[in-house]
């Protein structure tokens, strides 16, 4: 995490200027990293006059941009204290941890030297609940505010909203920040509530429902009035915790593609369970977060937000879980061989999109390329296509020696999950027969 190096190699400067800023900072930042609910913002606010930082063209959290750069952001918490008792949560009530709370002054004073320092590109404030959802909400507003109102800061802000929270403090936060965030947290209320029993999804819909409005009204306003104030231009994320409840892959993507629909949701993101109270006996017994599984909903999710796939082509009631062994998009083709092979001179957009091993930017310049002649396999490597997939859902101009119609998709898929040695020994089988 880019924080701790930042942390290890100025610690210095912060333990002189004062050490119980310092030792706030060690905690609060360390206790957001289970928050994965930001990425680049998208937003395009750029310097004022008299003003300090920029968020054009930039992004947040130690996260890639659509121009491959790796932007940051200071990623902490309000607070650590809670008053639920969530049993997924490390900063839950129930347990012994050391805690703290940052005013709103030692925030603004973290994020301006911050980025005077060029150490950080925005700001990510999140926070557990004390006393009550809008007192904890008023003090992150407060802080977004006075950034922008008395500090002249123009970069990038994302606030974690509070489940629970009034209508009032949602729509001042979000003419002070660029992007706002409500976690659901659990793919279904019933896991929610028997995890986390102080939480209900009318809590958290109720903010993002706000976030909506006020984000359609802002679009209604800037119609109008050309000056009219911006509202979280950067729309809104949420998060689920994945593993942490039984609820399988097709409940996790319907719900996210729900979400999708909404006019203001920008992203949801996926977060393994990482077994922070093992002692709690209403969670799974992981000795590791689910990552392979988190990196499949995550392929899913830009199947469905780039691919022009539907939810039920990827998961259904017959097949509820992602494949774990290969990507969403391999296991549809082996799925559905009668679309294939694809031949990549005459085939429209959307069909090679579907093809393993071809991405968006290669489909674009497969379709732009073959204006001027034949493509032929050569030629598909040069664009970067992942071949060693893609050969056996595809004809071009030499005839292919194995397709899908050939190769039963259990072979294919035995032969793409084989290690690379005993992979090549195979195909030269193949070609022998």
């Amino acid at each position: 995490m880019k924080l701790n190096l930042l942390l290890t190699e100025h610690s210095f400067i912060f333990a002189c200027m004062n050490p119980q800023i310092f030792d706030k900072l060690k905690l609060l930042a360390e206790a957001a990293k289970f928050d994965v609910s930001c990425a680049s913002s998208g937003t395009t606010r750029s310097n004022a006059q008299k003003g300090i930082g920029s968020a054009a063209g930039w992004g947040v959290c130690h996260s890639f941009t659509e121009d491959g750069r790796c932007v940051s952001l200071l990623k902490i918490m309000l607070t650590n204290y809670c008053i639920y008792d969530c049993g997924y949560c490390a900063n839950r009530r129930s347990n012994d941890i050391p805690r703290t709370t940052f005013s709103v002054s030692e925030i603004i004073e973290l994020t301006i030297e911050f980025y005077r320092r060029n150490y950080i590109e925005g700001l990510f404030l999140s926070s557990g609940i004390v006393r009550n959802a809008d007192y904890t909400m008023e003090r992150m507003a407060r802080v977004a505010k006075d950034l922008r109102t008395i500090h002249r800061y123009n970069g990038y802000i994302h606030l974690k909203t509070i489940p629970g929270a009034s209508r009032e403090l949602i729509g001042e936060a979000g003419l002070y920040a660029d992007r706002l965030s409500c976690n659901v947290e659990l793919p279904s209320e019933q896991s929610l509530k028997f995890i986390a029993p102080d939480k209900d999804y009318q809590s958290i819909y109720r903010p993002m429902h706000y976030i909506q409005q006020g984000f359609l009204e802002s679009k209604e306003e800037k119609k109008k009035f050309r000056q009219a104030p911006r509202f979280a231009p950067a729309g809104q994320s949420t998060q689920m915790i994945i593993g942490a409840s039984p609820d399988d892959d097709n409940r996790i993507l319907h719900l996210a593609n729900a979400m999708y629909q909404r006019p203001a949701m920008r992203r949801v993101y996926y977060s393994g369970y990482i077994p922070v109270n093992t002692y709690d006996n209403r969670l799974p017994a992981l000795t590791a977060p689910p990552l392979v599984r988190e990196n499949r909903l995550y392929q899913a999710d830009w199947l469905m937000r780039f691919y022009h796939f539907k939810v039920d082509e990827i998961v259904n009631e017959g097949h509820p879980n992602l494949d774990l062994d290969i990507d969403p998009k391999l296991a549809w083709a082996l799925r559905n061989p009668q679309f294939f092979p694809v031949d990549v001179n005459t085939a429209d957009y959307e069909m090679i999109l579907r093809v393993p091993g071809i991405g968006t930017k290669s489909a674009q310049l497969i379709v732009a390329s073959r204006r001027y002649g034949n493509l032929s396999s050569e030629h598909l490597r040069k664009m970067g296509i992942v071949m060693k997939r893609a050969k056996y859902f595809i004809t071009c101009r030499e005839l292919p020696l194995f397709t899908v119609q050939e190769v039963k998709p259990e072979r294919i898929r035995e032969l793409l999950t084989l290690p690379a040695k005993k992979k090549k020994d195979a195909e030269g089988l193949m070609l022998n027969f």
